[in-house]
């Protein structure tokens, strides 16, 4: 039985940068986060949306900061690695108060160390929240 492995501290700080995006309300600086973070190509997706290449990574980020205003990412594990993949999981909910959504991500890292995929999982919400 093959088991993941932590991560260096180089896909550490690219899953904080990550993470880092998705909480950047200023949207030159979230743009700059996107592009040292995600390849020109990559594609993200999750079961309510998805966004390719840096212009819909962006956009679909802005679209979550407008539906839950004043909401952090956060993640809560030690990001595991294996290969070019990593995985994490995250809570989200207001900055100060106990999250509402929680969720894992798995991605695929290129090899100049940005982010090609991230493939996001909804792992607890409140009905119709998510």
């Amino acid at each position: 039985m093959m088991t993941a492995t932590p991560a260096n501290p180089a896909l550490t700080d690219l899953a904080d940068r990550y993470l880092a995006a998705w909480n950047e309300t200023d949207a030159s600086r979230r743009r700059a986060l996107i592009g040292r973070t995600w390849t020109e190509t990559a594609v993200y997706v999750d079961p309510l949306m998805r966004g390719e290449g840096h212009a819909g990574i962006d956009a679909m980020i802005a679209g979550v900061q407008e539906r839950f205003p004043g909401f952090r990412f956060t993640r809560v594990t030690p990001v595991d690695a294996h290969g070019e993949h990593l995985r994490f999981s995250w809570e989200l909910g207001p900055a100060g108060d106990a999250a509402l959504v929680v969720g894992t991500d798995f991605a695929t890292v290129s090899a100049d160390g940005r982010l090609q995929g991230m493939t996001g999982f909804i792992d607890r919400a409140p009905a119709g929240m998510a």
